[in-house]
């Protein structure tokens, strides 16, 4: 392997405990930061709010992030924080929010620290941001120099936000072995770096097949146990690592193509992000013709509610050719060892909703 692999391990801070909120404003002071802004959603702020511990010594600005990780916003948060000369941001809730305070305070060139009301993707833990346009649609994805200053995970909080979106964090995070695996594998032998990011891969996996529905179980519960918290954990950290330290042979390949070919469909908008990588999981792994993997992973969806049928996400036959065509101009499918075209790529999704399971 001669190309150039970035590690970007993790957060400079991590914590994950019980009332991990209650000490932000000493970590803030250890930052030297006095004053703030304080990103967050309309539903993560009403999960965050009783949580979210009072600043009684640092200035602070509390702000919705207007519903999208956009350049556009992008652009309004970075004047807003030139005008009021902050010197720091907290992004509080899920995906769509972290990102947005990652990329304004990488473009502001302050630190950024991330609070997550949920555990449905990796973001609070990795340096990066995925950028959607105005229609919903990803148009990028930035990497980060500076990585997050510190992350706060606690668990009680991410119990409190809704069962749907801790089910598609696992649909996503389960990507990170079945994208990684046929990547680093084409290599005979591997740095240290894959090792790790293989390892981490496997482990989300297998903690994800084994624990996951007690888990859910446990969350609808309203209990703190161990299998949810390595299911949080899974979600978030272990995730992060796959890509932090495999870079482009650990970040994605095969399912986020299909999702971001899914997103260009209109009917798609309101599914979740992991539920519609979940699928592209089963799509990718019809193209490896590893169909026993698809058969055991179809078991593993209905119990604890995964679609694994494109008329589940708002597609029809006709939206198939355009689906084909998006997802196979994006080179990271082609990291995959087969040969991959259109009619291989449709053809797959039809298999996979023909198929009687």
């Amino acid at each position: 392997m001669n190309e150039t692999l970035i590690v970007r391990g993790a957060p400079q801070e991590y914590i994950c405990e019980l009332g991990a909120w209650d000490k932000l404003e000493k970590h803030l002071e250890k930052r030297g930061i006095t004053k703030i802004l304080i990103l967050h959603g309309s539903a993560s702020w009403s999960v965050g709010e009783k949580f979210f511990p009072k600043l009684k010594k640092i200035e602070h600005y509390f702000k919705h992030y207007k519903n999208e990780c956009s350049f556009e916003n992008k652009a309004y948060f970075t004047n807003f924080i030139q005008k009021n000369e902050i010197d720091g941001v907290i992004a509080l809730g899920g995906g769509k929010v972290l990102d947005l305070g990652k990329l304004v305070a990488n473009e502001s060139h302050l630190p950024c620290v991330c609070l997550p009301t949920l555990a449905s993707t990796c973001a609070a833990y990795t340096p990066l941001s995925v950028i959607y346009n105005k229609q919903g649609e990803m148009v990028d994805m930035v990497f980060f120099s500076q990585g997050i200053s510190l992350t706060l995970v606690d668990p009680s909080v991410i119990l409190n936000s809704p069962k749907e979106l801790l089910v598609a964090g696992i649909g996503d995070t389960l990507a990170k072995w079945y994208e990684s695996d046929p990547v680093i594998s084409q290599h005979k032998s591997y740095s240290a770096e894959l090792a790790v990011a293989k390892f981490a891969a496997k482990e989300c996996c297998d903690n994800l097949l084994i624990s996951s529905k007690k888990a859910i179980d446990d969350f609808e519960n309203k209990q703190v146990t161990e299998d949810f918290i390595k299911i949080v954990e899974t979600n978030i950290l272990l995730a992060g690592m796959v890509g932090g330290f495999g870079d482009k042979f650990g970040r994605t390949s095969g399912a986020h193509s299909i999702h971001d070919a899914l997103t260009r469909v209109p009917g798609t908008k309101k599914y979740l992000h992991g539920k519609k990588v979940a699928y592209g999981i089963l799509v990718q792994l019809v193209i490896e013709e590893k169909n026993q993997e698809v058969a055991k992973l179809i078991l593993f969806y209905k119990k604890i509610g995964l679609p694994y049928r494109f008329s589940s996400l708002g597609v029809t036959r006709k939206d198939l050719d355009l689906i084909a065509e998006i997802a196979n101009k994006d080179p990271l499918l082609h990291l995959l060892p087969q040969h991959i075209t259109h009619e291989v790529i449709k053809s797959a999704m039809i298999e996979l909703e023909e198929r009687a399971y």
